[in-house]
């Protein structure tokens, strides 16, 4: 059972590949993801990766991994803080903040880091799992 102060850590990386299935998906082709010659003339001077794509890891990790199948998303707060590309390894940090056995819930803190520690995103996470909180 997970308790307060509970920590996981995830490396990832998305491909231009992702990027492009994940515009596919969404209808979302905003050029600063897609095309790298008009990327080239914004401050970032290459394409960024969408700000829900680079979040999904979240999802990924409470329904598979942390805590797990079973996982019910009940919320997700997210603060865009820095922009993210593709092929660049990326860890996203967890740690429960609150939790709540009579209702099974939780709360977990959200962050996703550059190579340097350097926060991507931040944010907080509402969850529902009846093994693990």
């Amino acid at each position: 059972m997970l308790k307060v102060g509970d920590r996981y850590e995830y490396e990832f990386s998305y491909t231009q590949q992702d990027v492009e299935l994940f515009a596919r998906v969404t209808g979302d082709n905003n050029p600063i993801h897609i095309d790298a010659e008009f990327a080239k003339t914004t401050p970032f001077g290459r394409p960024i990766m969408h700000g829900f794509l680079s979040g999904a890891v979240f999802s990924k990790v409470f329904g598979t991994l942390f805590p797990g199948q079973g996982t019910i998303y009940m919320s997700q707060e997210m603060k865009f803080r820095a922009p993210m590309f593709v092929d660049t390894k990326y860890k996203a940090l967890f740690e429960v903040t609150a939790h709540n056995a009579e209702k099974h819930s939780g709360t977990v803190s959200c962050r996703i880091v550059d190579g340097e520690g350097k926060d991507c995103i931040t944010g907080e996470a509402m969850l529902k799992h009846f093994t693990q909180f």
